[in-house]
């Protein structure tokens, strides 16, 4: 277990005069600045203060899983990592969710999207309660006296979790009011900032802190290699979120991700998205969870609780005391291996599927047994024991060697500068080779068989509707999924849903803000 881990308490009970700003999106952080004492008083107590907004990602609040740090009446609803999945794969066509409780139906079936549904408003809201927390706390680090260890550091590691959430409110929504530490203390509402300015801004926070942040390597905190990743996923999408494409920045930044990070691809794929996979040598930035310390309802124990049923199988075999029996993956995934002959196919990755008593076809995605349950993350080390536990603690890899890996074969394929088909056959081989899929030749690689091995390969990370988009492939005809639409095999749906509607709360919150095109307000 990391160190690390143990951190994120000690933050929760200095962090207590923290409140959310999200009710008005002009973000003005209400915070106490006696925190400009504490650190006079403590200045090593950065530490747990920056600590406290990592853990922004994969926890719901600061007094354990039932507290949250935003509205909501269901504290493990709001997780940022749980609105991530949310929205990046229940929306897409690999996984699906059953409760239908209250806005998911909508993600599901990626029909009747509305400014009202509160999972929207989730990650909008959880984006600016991270943005505002690291804003104030870089104008604390800026202006304080104190003798503070490593504070050019910490200004750069949170300026990284600032441009993080600028990144998924960039990806998700595509508009958003830009705030940073020189906007805390005022009232008047900031401008809406476009696409383009968003993608701008981050750019430029990162490309200014790459040499800055320390380039060694701390697990789950943010160091040059994990700051190169975001830059390289920022750019991979740049034709999507600006009109331009920048595959050659995307190649160049992966590039040294991959030449540079030190990073190995792990043994085992499923060691990767086991309970002991802190000890993991590909895992590029991670968001941690512990069944003891940090306990959430929203970082990987949804995924790995959601994914099993007492129904159908014991939770306890994947280590989980608890089966929520709510998320099963369809054939848009499980059938791309094997063409769905999952007992053949010698793909270690094509095993992670829970299939007795289960439908290969999803008739009814409210069904529990139509459609195959993810066994890809679950809570049992993969080496030595361990006893089962109610949360979950297993880490959640953001960034990966492998999904490097591919993003290189990818910029490769599409012409980026300095690129080698070769190398990038190497790389995606390599990838198959570990799950023991089988090699493939030059001929077989194209942009298709990439995209296709994206899914294989991460979905469930939180990337799916992202690929999809930047295809050509999420909205329109061109590729149907189980539910796509709203019908069981899928029918098309309008290009408004490559994004996702301003939420209401944020409009009324912001009379400069503005509802995305065919979205009411």
């Amino acid at each position: 277990m990391n160190q690390f881990k143990f951190k994120i308490i000690g933050a929760f009970l200095v962090l207590f005069s923290f409140a959310s700003c999200v009710d008005d999106l002009n973000t003005e952080p209400k915070v106490e600045l006696t925190l400009e004492k504490l650190l006079e008083q403590d200045p090593n107590a950065v530490d747990g203060l920056v600590s406290k907004i990592y853990g922004t990602f994969a926890l719901s609040g600061p007094d354990g899983p039932g507290s949250s740090d935003v509205v909501t009446q269901d504290p493990g609803e709001a997780a940022f990592l749980r609105g991530i999945i949310n929205l990046q794969d229940f929306s897409a066509d690999g996984m699906k969710n059953r409760w239908g409780d209250d806005g998911l139906d909508q993600l599901t079936t990626t029909s009747g999207w509305t400014p009202n549904n509160k999972f929207f408003r989730y990650l909008y809201d959880r984006a600016y309660y991270t943005i505002s927390q690291s804003s104030n706390l870089i104008k604390i680090l800026k202006t304080s006296s104190a003798n503070i260890p490593n504070r050019e550091n910490h200004i750069a590691e949170l300026r990284f979790l600032r441009a993080l959430s600028y990144y998924y409110l960039t990806d998700c929504f595509g508009k958003g009011a830009i705030t940073t530490e020189d906007d805390i203390n005022t009232s008047t509402p900031k401008d809406e900032s476009t696409r383009v300015e968003l993608f701008n801004f981050i750019e430029s926070e990162l490309k200014d802190i790459e040499g800055v942040i320390t380039p060694t390597k701390s697990y789950g905190k943010a160091d040059r290699n994990v700051v190169r990743m975001l830059l390289a996923k920022l750019y991979l999408n740049a034709e999507v979120y600006t009109g331009t494409q920048r595959y050659d920045d995307a190649l160049l930044y992966t590039k040294k991700v991959i030449d540079e990070g030190g990073y190995t691809l792990a043994p085992s794929f499923v060691s990767v998205f086991s309970g002991d996979n802190d000890s993991s040598p590909e895992i590029i930035y991670t968001l941690i969870a512990d069944a003891v310390v940090s306990q959430a309802y929203g970082n990987t124990t949804y995924i790995v609780n959601g994914n099993l049923s007492t129904e159908t199988m014991n939770p306890n075999d994947f280590g989980a005391t608890d089966g929520w029996g709510g998320h099963r993956a369809t054939k848009a995934w499980y059938g791309l291996f094997n063409n769905g002959n999952l007992a053949a196919s010698p793909d270690d990755r094509a095993k992670l599927f829970w299939t007795t008593g289960h439908a290969y076809e999803m008739n009814d995605y409210k069904k529990w047994v139509d459609g195959y349950p993810s066994i890809k993350f679950r809570n049992t080390n993969f080496n030595g024991s361990s006893n089962a536990t109610s949360f979950s603690n297993t880490d959640f890899p953001l960034f990966r060697l492998a999904d490097a890996y591919l993003m290189y074969a990818e910029c490769a394929l599409r012409g980026a500068a300095g690129g080698s088909t070769s190398l990038a056959l190497d790389y995606v081989n390599a990838v198959r080779d570990r799950s023991h899929a089988g090699l493939i030749t030059a001929g077989q690689l194209n942009l298709d068989f990439v995209l296709n091995e994206r899914a294989r390969e991460l979905n469930l990370e939180g990337h799916r509707r992202q690929d999809l988009i930047r295809f050509g492939k999420f909205t329109g005809g061109s590729y149907l999924w189980p539910w796509k639409g709203g019908v069981k095999d899928g029918v098309s749906i309008p290009d408004t849903y490559k994004l996702y509607p301003i939420p209401t709360s944020a409009l009324q919150a912001n009379s400069k803000l503005t509802q995305n095109p065919g979205y009411p307000n």
